[in-house]
């Protein structure tokens, strides 16, 4: 008798169980999943002006990038400036009371940062923002 339940206890000993292991790590895999923020990116990498009373927002913004030449992106894809507030009424409408970030490049002109502002405007946006570097 005392045979088969030191058998039993060595058996026993030998196993481990991971499936409990697995199910925890499995449930925190899908919680930091659909936690996870994504941010949209406009597309373009810009050098950003300095500015000397830069301020962080947290908000999920709408973000446009303007390059030197001119182009104006949106969500990593090229917009004509006719096109760009129906993009952006569009970006509204999945996110309300979402900022426009407008991440000009140094070298670009004042031209085209003033299209994207009133395309944001006439879209019904409320704020508007120039990224900077501080």
């Amino acid at each position: 008798m005392r045979s088969l339940a030191k058998d039993k206890e060595e058996g026993q000993a030998g196993e481990i169980d991971l499936t409990p292991m697995l199910d925890v790590v499995f449930i925190l895999l899908i919680f930091f999943i659909v936690t996870a923020v994504f941010v949209k990116e406009a597309g373009y990498d810009v050098v950003k002006p300095q500015a000397s009373m830069a301020v962080f927002t947290n908000l999920d913004p709408i973000l446009v990038a303007i390059s030197p030449a001119g182009e104006i992106f949106m969500d990593g894809d090229i917009i004509e400036p006719r096109n760009l507030r129906f993009r952006l009424e569009q970006r509204l409408a999945d996110a309300p009371n979402a900022p426009v970030i407008i991440q000009a490049d140094q070298s670009a002109t004042n031209e085209h940062i003033i299209t994207v502002m009133g395309a944001a405007r006439e879209a019904g946006i409320g704020s508007v923002q120039i990224a900077a570097e501080e």
